[in-house]
């Protein structure tokens, strides 16, 4: 599964896990190009099945309902949906 790179700030491990589709998940990234934060996300509805089964294993040992958008941080912390306030501290 290879993600997209977006080069920015260095803040550690950034993780985007998104819908092609979704309005959430274009305001996080949205958020996270204005904080010039470097993070790397996947639209998982674009993915084959088989990647696509493998980006759902790695949402669900942070996000169990597998929701969208979930971004995590440095391995250690998860933020689930559009929270703009916790982004913002955690990367602003």
């Amino acid at each position: 599964m290879t993600m997209n790179n977006v080069p920015g700030k260095d803040k550690g491990s950034v993780k985007l896990y998104a819908l092609s589709t979704c309005v959430w998940c274009k305001k996080v990234k949205k958020l996270l190009n204005d904080l010039k934060v470097a993070y790397d996300y996947i639209d998982v509805d674009l993915l084959e099945e088989e990647a696509k089964a493998e980006a759902k294993e790695e949402i669900i040992k942070w996000n169990p309902p597998c929701s969208f958008p979930t971004l995590v941080l440095g391995d250690k912390k998860c933020i689930v949906g559009f929270d703009e306030g916790k982004i913002n501290r955690e990367l602003g």
